[in-house]
């Protein structure tokens, strides 16, 4: 596969080469309602926010780091552009914490809704906005349909929020791996395409090599391996440029197998299924109306692989239902699950539709 050249988009980060200074990150650590340590990333730019914060939250088995990727301009260059306060949220699921076996209820009730506490302690702003990628979005949404996230005034939820469907082959290695492989390991790791430990992980990695030949990335095979059954599963690779297609492989770590079986609960249920009886939390997510006045807009790349479009419609028709015209759909035609952020041209085909769902009215 030959990977077209990153564009010349100086993006803000590179600005310090043109004279103006490059972006300052200051980690601020918050401590998770059951004691697990987590972190706010705070990214600012060269002049002061006009707008109020916006918390950016990654997917599991990544971090922070995820929304800024080596291509020419970001979404957090677009947010510190148009004037936001940007914060990047590292929950139990950041390959930048100590590994953890998390589930999204956890997420959802200790993770969360501190860290949203804390942005609004750290900025002295009463309420703020939140645009979540995959299971930062499953677990966020969680938190916001039982109330625990009340500050939130616009979510902006991509790839799945409260209905997953996956493609057929996916369902049916979910559902293999949520009843046997769980058992063996605590943990799938895309590392294991560097390096893989004697047993189990050096199994995984001859599966990956006898199956996945899309490239010859091998972090990136076992992504697709791990998250789906796609060749690729979480990008088309002619959206990636080459930088990025490589920084990728210091991107993905560990991913807890006791999320992976909640996910296949969820599946078979057609909905997200609570599976730690927190009381904080409704026993069917679906069962009583949503305890958000948060708008929110469900995004989708209508060629994702890992979860399929239809888990966002399923999601808005249920919200859209209940309120009329206060919520809102954007599908994107050509990117797929991660490649809305990482794509060599979301600046141009992507970045202002997110913008303009953010910008909308509270």
């Amino acid at each position: 596969m030959t990977y077209p050249a990153a564009p010349d988009d100086r993006p803000a980060s590179e600005r310090a080469s043109t004279g103006a200074p490059a972006p300052r990150r200051r980690s601020v650590p918050f401590t998770a309602g059951d004691g697990h340590p987590g972190t706010l990333v705070h990214v600012t730019g060269p002049t002061p926010p006009s707008r109020g914060p916006v918390l950016l939250i990654h997917g599991a088995g990544v971090r922070a780091d995820i929304f800024l990727p080596p291509t020419g301009r970001t979404m957090v260059d677009v947010l510190l552009d148009a004037g936001y306060d940007v914060w990047l949220e590292n929950w139990r699921a950041s390959i930048d914490l100590p590994p953890h076996p998390w589930t999204l209820d956890q997420a959802a009730v200790y993770d969360h809704p501190v860290a949203v506490r804390r942005v609004l302690e750290e900025t002295g702003a009463d309420h703020l906005k939140v645009l979540a990628h995959c299971q930062g979005s499953t677990s966020f949404m969680m938190a916001a349909v039982a109330g625990l996230v009340p500050q939130v005034t616009t979510i902006v939820s991509n790839a799945v929020s409260l209905h997953p469907v996956i493609p057929g082959l996916a369902r049916a290695k979910l559902a293999l791996a949520a009843l046997c492989v769980r058992h063996l390991i605590d943990y799938m790791n895309p590392q294991w395409g560097r390096h893989a430990p004697a047993g189990i992980p050096r199994i995984l990695d001859g599966i990956v090599r006898l199956t996945h030949h899309e490239c010859d990335n091998a972090v990136c095979r076992h992504v697709s391996f791990t998250y789906g059954a796609g060749f690729p599963t979480l990008w088309s690779h002619e959206n990636l440029d080459a930088a990025t297609h490589a920084w990728i492989s210091g991107e993905f770590g560990p991913c807890s197998m006791a999320f992976f079986h909640q996910m296949a609960r969820s599946v078979r249920a057609g909905r997200l299924v609570c599976v730690e009886g927190h009381a904080e939390l409704p026993r069917d997510v679906l069962q009583h109306p949503p305890r958000t006045d948060a708008r929110i807009v469900f995004m989708a790349g209508q060629d994702n692989k890992c979860y399929l479009a239809e888990s966002q419609i399923r999601s808005f028709r249920y919200f859209d239902a209940l309120r009329p015209g206060h919520h809102a759909l954007l599908l994107v035609p050509g990117y797929g699950h991660l490649d809305v952020f990482l794509g060599r041209h979301a600046a141009r085909d992507v970045f202002p539709q997110v913008l303009e769902a953010l910008d909308g009215p509270d």
